[in-house]
C-alpha cells in the first residue's frame, strides 16, 4: 500500500479491479459461522452477477438502492454491485420500525429497496407489506405505489421468494440479460465524485438525515485508514460491527478494499461468536464500540480462546475509556490497535491514531492525528475563533472526505457546512501541540455547572480506574440552583456493591472537586442504538426523571 498522492481520483468498481488483480485467490469474504468462503475472483464475479442482474431489472444511474439488512451475506456484495453500476446504496438502521421506514422512503425518493425476514421484534416483510400493499396486488415488474410513487421494485436479500419482491437469486440469474458491452459502458459513465452511499444520521435532535457521500469521499478515507492500521493481504478482520454504519461500510469494506486483507464477517455481534472467530480465522485485526471490547474481556469463557493472531483493530463509535484500551493492548494482544475519530458527514475518518504511535498514552488517551488531505481544527462555538493549544473548543475539519451534503436538505447542509468548508462536528476536544486531539465531550453533553465547564469523558476516564466499575457514563442533571449536576450511571462487575458514597469519596481531593459526580446511579444496562452507541439523551432524559429536585 504505497503510494505518492494523498487522495486519488477513482471509482470503487477501479479500486476493486486492482485489489482483485492483486490477490485474486486471497480470500475476501469469510463468515465463520457457516459454510461461506469467497476469494476475491468469486467475489467479484458474484459482484459482476448481480451488477448485470439490476440493469436488467431496470436499475439505473443515480438511482436509490435501500437495504434494511443485518450483515447477512450478499450485503457487501450489493455494496460493490451498487457502485459498479452507479447507482447509490442507501443503508437503512436495522432498529427502524415502521415510522421510520416509511419516513426513510419518502425523504430519500428511494426507487428500490432489499429487505431481509425481519430483526428481533419487527418483521421487515409484514412492514412492506402494511407500507406498500400493492405488493400483493401488482405484478412485481409495474410496480406502482400509491404512498411511495418513487419505489419501483422490492427485493429479498436471499433466495427465498415472497409475494411482489424479487428474491437475489432470480436478481443475478437476469445477470445473463445485459451484455458486457452494456455493463462496461455504465462503468465508463462514472465519476469518482459521484454519490455511491446515503445514511441517514441517528436523528436523536430532529429528524434523520440522508448524508450523501461519493466514491472519492469513502474510497479515500478507507486507503488512508487502511494505511494506519498497516494492512496487506495478509490481514483477516473481524468486524462484528453493523455494516448499515459507516463504522461497517467504510472503515471495514472499504480498507479492505484498498489492501486487500479478508472481511471476517458476523451477522449479528454476540460475545462468544467473536471470540470463536478470532481463533478459528487467526484474525489480526477486531473492530468494535468500547462496549463491545468490554463485553469480550468481561465474559467468563475470555480465557478459553487464542487471541495471539490479533495485533490491531479499531475502537471507535463513542468516547473509549482509557482504562479499557489498555486492557485490550494487555489482555488481547492489540498492540497496534488504533482509535478512529469522526462522524457520517466525514466519510467517517476525521483523525486516527497510528499502530505504531511511539507512546501508549497517546494511543490510549487521544483520537490521533489529522488523516492525511485532512485539515481538523477547533473553533470556540462562542466567538467562532480558532482555539489555541489545549483550549476547548469544536472540532471541525475540511477536506476530501467532507460529504456532498444532506439530502434534498440545503438549510440543514449550510449549518453543517460553513461558507469556508468547515464540516462542524458538533463534538468538544482539545489538542495537544504535536496536534494528537483529545475529544472531551459533545456541545449538547457538555456540563456548565454554576459556570465551571464539566467534560464528561475526563470524569469517566476517572471513575474508570475504580475497582470493581465495569462502565460508566457521565450526564448533565438539571439544577434549579447551579444549571446542572454532574450525574454518573454505573455498571458494576458482577458480584460487586457499591454505594453512591463509594464513588464519591473514590473521586474527593483527586479530580476538581465540581466535577465528583453529585448523583449516581447504578444500572445493568445503557440504551443503545443499534451500531453500539450509547444514547445519552436519553440517560439525560432519565437523569431528570431520576432526580427532579436537583
Amino acid at each position: 500500500m504505497v503510494r505518492a498522492e494523498i487522495t486519488r481520483e477513482a471509482t470503487l468498481g477501479q479500486l476493486l479491479d486492482e485489489t482483485v488483480a492483486r490477490c485474486p485467490d486471497n480470500d475476501a469474504i469469510v463468515y465463520a459461522d457457516r459454510d461461506y468462503r469467497q476469494t476475491w475472483r468469486e467475489f467479484s464475479d458474484t459482484i459482476d452477477r448481480v451488477a448485470k442482474g439490476l440493469m436488467a431489472l431496470g436499475v439505473q444511474k443515480g438511482e436509490k438502492v435501500a437495504v434494511w439488512a443485518t450483515n447477512v451475506p450478499h450485503w457487501v456484495t450489493l455494496q460493490y454491485a451498487t457502485a459498479r453500476i452507479g447507482a447509490i446504496l442507501l443503508t437503512i438502521n436495522i432498529n427502524y420500525k415502521i415510522s421510520e421506514i416509511e419516513y426513510v422512503l419518502k425523504q430519500s425518493e428511494a426507487e428500490n429497496i432489499f429487505i431481509i425476514d425481519g430483526y428481533r421484534d419487527t418483521d421487515y416483510i409484514a412492514t412492506l407489506y402494511e407500507l406498500v400493499p400493492e405488493l400483493k396486488e401488482q405484478p412485481r415488474e409495474h410496480l406502482r405505489s400509491e404512498k411511495f410513487p418513487h419505489l419501483k421494485r422490492v427485493l429479498f436479500l436471499g433466495p427465498e421468494k415472497h409475494r411482489g419482491m424479487y428474491s437475489m437469486n432470480e436478481v443475478m440469474a437476469m445477470g445473463v440479460q445485459t451484455s458486457d458491452a452494456e455493463y462496461k459502458e455504465r462503468q465508463a459513465s462514472l465519476s469518482c465524485y459521484d454519490v455511491v452511499n446515503m445514511q441517514y444520521t441517528s436523528g436523536t435532535t430532529g429528524f434523520p438525515k440522508g448524508v450523501m457521500l461519493t466514491h472519492h469521499n469513502i474510497g479515500n478515507n478507507g486507503y488512508w485508514i487502511a494505511a494506519n492500521m498497516n494492512y496487506s493481504p495478509a490481514d483477516r478482520i473481524c468486524l462484528p460491527v453493523p455494516l448499515f454504519h459507516c463504522f461497517g461500510c467504510v472503515l471495514g469494506v472499504m480498507a479492505s478494499l484498498n489492501s486487500g486483507a479478508c472481511l471476517v464477517i458476523l451477522e449479528k455481534y454476540d460475545p462468544v461468536n467473536v471470540m470463536m472467530a478470532i481463533e478459528k480465522e487467526r484474525c489480526t485485526a477486531l473492530y468494535g464500540v468500547p462496549t463491545m471490547f468490554i463485553a469480550v474481556l468481561d465474559h467468563p469463557l475470555f480465557d478459553k480462546f487464542d487471541f495471539s493472531t490479533l495485533r490491531t483493530g479499531i475502537m471507535a463509535g463513542s468516547p473509549c475509556p482509557v482504562k479499557s484500551m489498555h486492557e485490550v493492548v494487555d489482555r488481547m494482544n492489540m498492540r497496534e490497535i488504533t482509535i478512529v475519530f469522526g462522524l457520517t458527514e466525514s466519510s467517517p475518518g476525521m483523525t486516527q491514531t497510528r499502530f505504531d504511535e511511539p507512546s501508549i498514552e497517546k494511543k490510549c488517551s487521544t483520537v490521533g492525528r489529522a488523516l492525511p488531505g485532512v485539515e481538523v481544527k477547533l473553533f470556540n462555538p462562542d466567538t467562532g475563533l480558532e482555539c489555541g493549544v489545549e483550549e476547548h473548543g469544536e472540532v471541525c475539519c475540511r477536506g476530501y472526505n467532507v460529504m456532498k451534503g444532506y439530502y434534498n436538505m440545503p438549510e440543514e447542509t449550510a449549518k453543517a457546512i460553513d461558507k469556508d468548508g468547515w464540516l462542524h462536528s458538533g463534538d468538544i476536544g482539545k489538542m495537544d501541540a504535536e496536534g494528537y486531539l483529545s475529544i472531551t465531550g459533545r456541545l449538547k453533553d457538555m456540563i456548565i455547572r454554576g459556570g465551571e465547564n464539566v467534560y464528561p469523558k475526563e470524569v469517566e476516564d476517572f471513575v474508570h480506574h475504580m475497582e470493581g466499575v465495569q462502565d460508566v457514563q457521565v450526564v448533565g442533571v438539571p439544577s434549579k440552583k447551579y444549571g446542572e449536576q454532574v450525574g454518573a450511571y454505573i455498571i458494576l462487575k458482577k458480584g460487586v456493591q457499591m454505594t453512591p458514597e463509594d464513588v464519591q469519596d473514590f473521586c474527593r481531593g483527586k479530580i476538581a472537586w465540581y466535577k465528583t459526580p453529585k448523583y449516581v446511579a447504578f444500572v445493568d444496562e445503557y440504551p443503545l442504538t443499534a451500531s453500539g452507541k450509547i444514547m445519552k439523551y436519553k440517560l439525560r432524559e432519565d437523569a431528570a426523571k431520576r432526580w427532579p429536585d436537583a
